[in-house]
């Protein structure tokens, strides 16, 4: 916080200004009061039925007015927790196969945690419910918010999940975070600088110098951008049937963080919620390192020197991300819906 300070002087200058200490109070009172009406709130809640028994096949929505609305599944115990919530007006709708919808409007103060007592849904008259379709409604959903997921507001965050119980991901869907993380200026920008790194050490000189050479470097480093992206993050995760994304954890010891984060190169979350061998990960970086040989220079290809470099680069690169995700991201990210980072 910067607070106006008076103007300092050296011998033989004019008396300096001093702001009066009443002044200095107020001022600093409007900054404590102007973050403290900026704290985010959550909400949490349990869904149970008539007998109280809880129900695990819930779909809960969230609208705020001027927000982008919020869907997620309820826990194995029947809870919801919805984080990072601006003080506020509120709307929740319960849905759940074979009951009633209800509604439960309500306001949020700043830094509120509000605990809702037990939400009762009643055994509905028409029991036919397109459970497909809401699932596939509430992962879209949640891909539109990680679409707009920014570090800093620029930098795309698509591939990493904060929400406890996202949907599993259909196959368009995987397809179209590969597509909107490829087609990001952002991305391609990251490419002009690599590349530029590249010339002004002469990496792969067979690509020669010149603005026919950097051409060449920016070619092979957005290739290599894009092939990663979909081998690794559509092309494979659909014919494994896992999630690309990484799950953020956000809370626990440093070092069951750490450990998850470094594993996630290995192990990821299947389109069935179970954990699984990351494949899609491992092969996707061989893949793409494979299809780099036929595009670098051939005066650079060291044989397998260069397919196993770049396999083994994605893959330390992959484990980096993740730490950078776990520890570091959250806090910069904006539009993030999940658990605040816990040190």
């Amino acid at each position: 916080m910067i607070v106006p300070r008076s103007a300092c002087i050296n011998a033989g200058s004019p008396p300096r200004v001093v702001i009066p200490i009443a002044l200095l109070v107020i001022l600093l009172a409007s900054c404590i009061l102007a973050a403290a009406q900026t704290q985010p709130a959550s909400l949490t809640g349990t869904i149970v039925d008539a007998d109280g028994a809880v129900i695990t096949t819930a779909v809960v929505t969230l609208d705020e007015p001027g927000y982008a609305r919020q869907i997620t599944l309820v826990a194995g115990d029947g809870t919801f927790t919805f984080y990072n919530l601006s003080p506020g007006p509120f709307q929740l709708t319960f849905t759940a196969p074979g009951f009633a919808s209800k509604t439960i409007p309500g306001e949020l103060q700043p830094g509120q945690i509000d605990q809702l007592s037990q939400i009762k849904l009643e055994v509905a008259a028409n029991l036919q419910v397109a459970v497909a379709e809401t699932q596939e409604q509430i992962a879209t959903e949640q891909v539109h918010v990680e679409e707009q997921q920014r570090v800093l507001g620029i930098f795309p965050n698509y591939w990493v999940i904060y929400d406890p119980n996202p949907a599993p991901l259909k196959t368009r869907q995987k397809y179209q975070l590969a597509w909107k993380a490829s087609i990001n200026p952002v991305s391609f920008g990251v490419a002009a600088v690599f590349a530029a790194l590249e010339q002004s050490r002469n990496l792969y000189s067979g690509y020669g110098q010149g603005w026919q050479g950097y051409g060449k470097r920016l070619g092979a480093a957005e290739a290599d951008s894009v092939a990663g992206t979909f081998i690794g993050g559509a092309i494979l995760p659909g014919l494994f049937h896992q999630d690309p994304r990484y799950y953020y954890q956000g809370s626990g010891s440093t070092k069951s963080r750490l450990r998850h984060a470094l594993l996630s190169s290995i192990i990821c979350k299947g389109d069935n919620g179970r954990s699984q061998f990351n494949y899609s990960n491992m092969l996707g970086d061989f893949a793409a390192g494979a299809l780099s040989y036929t595009y670098y220079p051939a005066s650079n290809r060291n044989g397998v020197g260069l397919f196993f470099g770049n396999a083994a680069l994605g893959i330390a690169g992959s484990s980096a991300g993740a730490v950078f995700q776990e520890f570091f991201l959250r806090k910069f990210t904006s539009h993030a819906h999940g658990p605040s980072q816990q040190n």
